[in-house]
């Protein structure tokens, strides 16, 4: 049996749990829908549900990988009561993890490939190709392909150096670079002429453009936010809890985590809100806004190419600090249910992951006739299956296990999560987490359905 790794220091384990949390839901979904459902109301729902939902759920995950030391699977195996079956929900993680890259090295791909875009000043044409830019580059197999292929490869070749040498060294650095290149981006944005405005619809609720978009609407898109912002029920969050050490309560962690993930949301409003009133631009312009109209406005403002190229340079540390540590999950995956070496791991994962992750390259090109769910493409498709049904029944299956006498237990969680110094969860939670978190979930789950 190989000696179980851990974090050379508690700001490696806060920094790479944050940097699987923050990704592309923070800094792409999170302002366009805050933008579609009108600012600041929306921003207070998305905080109170990431404390009364996101917190919970995520200290269940810690709780199951540190009292186990094992990766989804064999954790299950080690805590559930002998002839139960909770284990099975070990490979729905691995298999969750799988199909959430197998769509996310694509679109952190486009992010890689819009800094060097920016960087070389194709965006200094007339902005009325923006949108034909994105256009070509879908349009391209061979230009996703690579920009995926350099994801996937050094992703995994991260990986392969070990969980100190590899993961936590780079992630470190990179959240560093992230957090300080989001900071110089929002002072940027809010120094725009008229930017002010953007802030203020941001951040000041207005229940009349609430209630123009439908109250229900903005508390349940805010409800999904504050969940899946987390990346929780598929064991992406529970691997780093099995490494972690016993010295700091998971309520705390988390808490400290989670102020992290929202810090980095947070910001991204405050460098795109400005600009779009800056410039005149609608704030609701939905998933279009980071690849056709963000360019826009970048090649109006003045130095707007290093501008842009800071902005990607920033989209793309997000999105690969998540695909590193969601790529960390299936290699101590193999390592523990396989019993492979690291490297061994490491290589076999990276030759499935680049032929997994072509279906959704062409589902943009070559397969762009191919509807798989309700008329959805590849990506969606996939999206639909991890961020609909996977994340919500695996977060519901995590909260069980650990609430209920057919699982782990209440007790027994409570004493983990409990361990150590730093804000404890009361044991008069109980009820809530029994009869009220679930029906929120089931809530999150139809929703996503309907």
């Amino acid at each position: 049996m190989m000696e179980r790794e851990t974090f050379r220091s508690r700001l490696g384990f806060l920094l790479v749990s944050a940097g699987c949390a923050i990704g592309i839901g923070n800094v792409w979904r999170f302002p366009y829908v805050t933008g579609a459902d009108g600012g600041g109301v929306f921003v207070l729902f998305y905080l109170l549900f990431l404390v009364i939902m996101g917190i919970p759920v995520l200290t269940m995950e810690f709780a199951v990988g540190r009292a186990s030391r094992k990766s989804a699977l064999p954790a299950f195996q080690a805590l559930e009561p002998p002839g139960s079956k909770w284990h099975i929900h070990g490979w729905v993680c691995f298999a969750g993890c799988t199909l959430l890259m197998m769509y996310y090295t694509t679109v952190s791909g486009w992010m890689l490939g819009y800094f060097f875009k920016f960087a070389g000043g194709v965006f200094e044409l007339p902005m009325e190709s923006a949108d034909a830019v994105f256009g070509a580059m879908l349009a391209n197999p061979a230009e996703m392909a690579l920009w995926m292929a350099i994801t996937v490869v050094a992703g995994f070749l991260v990986c392969s150096f070990g969980l100190r040498d590899g993961l936590e060294r780079v992630t470190k650095w990179m959240m560093l670079g992230l957090l300080c290149l989001i900071v110089i981006l929002a002072v940027r944005g809010l120094t725009l002429p008229g930017g002010l405005e953007g802030v203020k619809f941001y951040l000041l609720p207005s229940m009349e453009r609430a209630r123009q978009v439908g109250l229900f609407r903005v508390i349940t898109d805010a409800m999904n936010q504050s969940f899946f912002t987390l990346s929780i029920g598929i064991g992406s969050m529970e691997i780093f809890g099995s490494y972690m050490s016993d010295e700091h309560t998971l309520p705390g962690e988390a808490a400290r985590i989670c102020a992290l993930d929202t810090f980095v949301a947070f910001m991204a409003g405050l460098i795109i809100f400005p600009a779009c009133f800056s410039f005149g631009v609608e704030p609701n312009q939905g998933p279009g806004l980071i690849f056709m109209t963000l360019p826009r406005i970048f090649a109006d403002m003045p130095g707007g190419r290093f501008w842009g190229a800071l902005f990607f340079l920033f989209m793309t540390f997000a999105s690969f600090s998540t695909v590193i540590a969601v790529f960390e999950n299936l290699v101590a995956n193999c390592i523990d249910d396989f019993g492979w070496e690291r490297k061994k791991s490491s290589a076999a994962c990276c030759a499935f992951m680049l032929v997994a992750s072509l279906p959704c390259v062409l589902g943009y090109n070559l397969w762009s006739d191919l509807h798989i769910i309700g008329g959805r493409d590849v990506l969606d498709s996939e999206d639909f299956i991890v961020s609909s049904l996977m994340l919500p029944l695996g977060s519901l299956t995590y909260l069980l296990f650990c609430v209920t006498r057919w699982g782990w237990g209440f007790d027994n969680y409570l004493k983990e999560a409990n361990a150590g110094a730093g804000l404890k969860m009361p044991a008069y939670f109980k009820p809530y987490f029994q009869f009220v978190l679930p029906v929120l979930i089931l809530l999150i789950l139809v929703i996503g359905l309907i």
